[in-house]
């Protein structure tokens, strides 16, 4: 069974990894270097806390990946179980907690309901003033993406994956309704080879339309650009803390090491949706870093006036219309798993098993992918995930 995964990212390495378990007979290709792209690019966050039944679910099968990484993979990725603090400024949103942590832990997860007050036992030098509700799971964390992206990459190959960088998919083609090859090329090639397939896996992220377009599907994917600012706060943010969402404005932040810490936030101002994928400015906006860390500030005590913002980078998130992914077989031969809009990181573990549960019988009981069908978007059965960190 020949299966080409088109994108070097988390996702299109867990994805090879999953088929080569299987028994199939997997090609990875990936135009830039891998990781390079949205994976290097994350703030690495990994939680079950979501509002919707299958991102939880879709966490939950990933931690069982993320919490034997090493003993799997041989490779530490830096894993701090920190918790992730969600917190509340009005009553409606305070609402939606209460009924998020009742679905949540009926999953298994261990997400509590928290008083402001009690928010604070977790993040000291959070004010709680502004908040009614906060929400907490001590089994939330993050971790280095490169690290796992090596990981991946080093367990792929040991199982008989041929992984080609700087090489990219140029075009696919069908016999009637199935994707049968692929024309690949590398950058130092003169021209493309074809490729037989059984299977093309679109893992590309934010270029998943790109993909779609060669079979004459529309992909509703889009690229996002998002931020991620480097800062010395003052005072310094512990190393315990967790990851710290203020979910009504969409600031977060989360200590790094030696007392620096990442700041983001989702601000609709800052907020361009037309990105193109291989030309976006990688840089972080001047404007945007002092807006994230002044909205920080408001809530914390580690953002003032003397705090340094060191430098920057910006990514892009894939992002599908209700912020949930796209996983299924779209046309026969080219399963799609692109979309996850900010979550590629987190998810990828799980979404590498339906892929390979997909290619090899054809279905999978991990979830309900249905859920998570392009159809969705045509027959209007969206479902909305507040997407932040």
């Amino acid at each position: 069974m020949n299966t080409l995964v088109v994108g070097g990212g988390i996702v299109g390495l867990a994805a090879a990894c999953s088929l080569a378990n299987r028994g199939a007979n997997v090609t990875l290709v990936e135009k830039g270097s891998l990781g390079a792209g949205s994976t290097a690019r994350s703030a690495g966050g990994i939680r079950s806390q979501f509002s919707t039944q299958v991102n939880v679910e879709l966490s939950l099968a990933s931690k069982d990946v993320w919490n034997t990484f090493e003993e799997r993979f041989g490779v530490d990725i830096g894993l701090r179980k920190n918790g992730y603090l969600f917190l509340a400024r009005t009553e409606d949103t305070a609402e939606q907690f209460r009924e998020n942590v009742d679905m949540q832990r009926e999953l298994g997860a261990e997400s509590e309901l928290l008083t402001p007050a009690e928010a604070t036992e977790h993040c000291p030098g959070l004010a709680s003033e502004p908040f009614v509700a906060a929400t907490y799971n001590p089994d939330d964390g993050f971790a280095d993406p490169n690290l796992a992206v090596q990981g991946y990459a080093e367990v792929a190959r040991e199982r008989g994956v041929d992984i080609q960088t700087k090489t990219a998919v140029t075009d696919l083609h069908r016999e009637g309704d199935r994707v049968v090859g692929a024309d690949i090329q590398a950058v130092d090639a003169a021209e493309s080879e074809r490729y037989a397939v059984d299977h093309v896996i679109n893992a590309t992220g934010a270029w998943a339309a790109t993909i779609g377009a060669m079979v004459g599907v529309d992909l509703p994917i889009e690229p996002r650009r998002r931020q991620i600012a480097v800062v010395d706060p003052t005072p310094p943010v512990p190393e315990s803390i967790p990851l710290t969402i203020d979910l009504d404005t969409g600031s977060y932040f989360r200590p790094e090491r030696d007392g620096v810490a990442l700041v983001g936030g989702h601000f609709e101002e800052t907020d361009d949706p037309d990105q193109d994928p291989d030309a976006y400015d990688e840089g972080m906006d001047v404007a945007w870093s002092a807006q994230a860390v002044e909205t920080a500030a408001e809530y914390t005590e580690y953002f003032g006036p003397d705090t340094r913002i060191k430098r920057g980078w910006a990514g892009l998130y894939a992002v599908t219309p209700d912020r949930h992914p796209i996983i299924e077989e779209t046309v026969p031969g080219l399963v799609t798993v692109a979309g996850f809009s900010g979550h590629g990181f987190q998810h990828a573990p799980a979404a590498g098993q339906i892929v390979a549960d997909l290619v090899v019988d054809g279905e999978t009981d991990l979830l309900d992918i249905l859920l998570l069908s392009g159809e969705r978007f045509e027959h209007g059965e969206t479902f909305t995930e507040r997407s932040v960190a």
